[in-house]
């Protein structure tokens, strides 16, 4: 299984970015999937989560209404819209995967990071 994460970069406080993980060796659709950061210092942190189908999705308080979490199971991705940038969301951030709905709970695979860097 890998889980590829992509489209992280430089920003300035107030712009937009987003995210892509492309998954492969799994069958994406049985796959519920989230995405998740750690800051320099920090621990990791739950960020969203999309449901096999997209019929459920759930976000950390510190980025709903700024973040939308999307899924396209015909190209086995899935995405994170970040608009409304602000410093504090400067992290490495990995999606993941997870056979049931954990939502930020325990999942079984994990992507590498992509890192975001939002500039005040």
């Amino acid at each position: 299984v890998q889980l590829a994460e992509s489209g992280g970069g430089l920003v300035q406080t107030g712009g937009s970015l987003r995210l892509s993980c492309a998954a492969s060796g799994l069958t994406f659709s049985s796959y519920a999937m989230g995405w998740f950061r750690q800051a320099p210092g920090k621990e990791r942190e739950f960020v969203a989560a999309i449901s096999r189908y997209s019929a459920n999705t759930y976000y950390a308080d510190s980025v709903k209404g700024r973040f939308t979490v999307s899924r396209d199971n015909a190209k086995n991705t899935v995405y994170l819209r970040m608009n409304s940038l602000k410093p504090e969301d400067t992290a490495v951030y990995y999606c993941a995967g997870s056979r049931r709905w954990v939502g930020a709970g325990e999942y079984d695979y994990w992507g590498q990071g992509t890192q975001v860097t939002v500039s005040s």
